[in-house]
């Protein structure tokens, strides 16, 4: 296990407490180096959407286990958010919620000369996902060739 996921996977234990207690649901936790800063990123979840105010509680409630725990050796920033309208589905618990929701592949490497897919969520495992075209055809993809599925966004 590399040293970001350990802080990743830390952070989870600690923070899943206070999620849980202000009602919220955790979607994901990461730790990122951009542009020679490091963050430790928390995205929570809510039925109607997080406010800033669910995110700076949030916030202050873990900064003090944070200082307390002192676990992660680099300097870094710590951030609550929310996970956006396009939120990537990373977790078990995100496929089953999208189960019949239209989502956006991206591939790493083209495949019949594309990169890009949107279709409905059919079906997924630990290993592929399935979407379904406008058609009803399917399509199977390894999920160690997707760089992204996202819910599909329309404006």
């Amino acid at each position: 296990m590399t040293r970001r996921e350990q802080y990743e996977q830390m952070t989870e234990k600690l923070i899943q407490p206070i999620i849980s207690e202000l009602g919220f649901e955790l979607v994901d936790v990461e730790y990122v180096k951009e542009v020679g800063t490091w963050y430790l990123r928390a995205y929570i979840d809510k039925p109607g959407g997080i406010t800033v105010d669910d995110c700076e509680a949030v916030s202050r409630k873990f900064s003090d286990i944070l200082d307390e725990k002192d676990y992660i050796a680099d300097a870094y920033i710590f951030e609550v958010s929310s996970p956006g309208l396009g939120r990537p589905l990373k977790k078990e618990k995100d496929f089953q919620r999208s189960l019949g929701a239209e989502v956006e592949i991206k591939t790493y490497r083209a495949i019949d000369k594309q990169k890009d897919f949107t279709g409905i969520l059919k079906a997924y495992d630990d290993k592929t996902i399935t979407i379904e075209y406008e058609d009803q055809t399917e399509q199977i993809f390894d999920k160690s060739e997707i760089a992204i599925v996202r819910l599909a966004l329309h404006f």
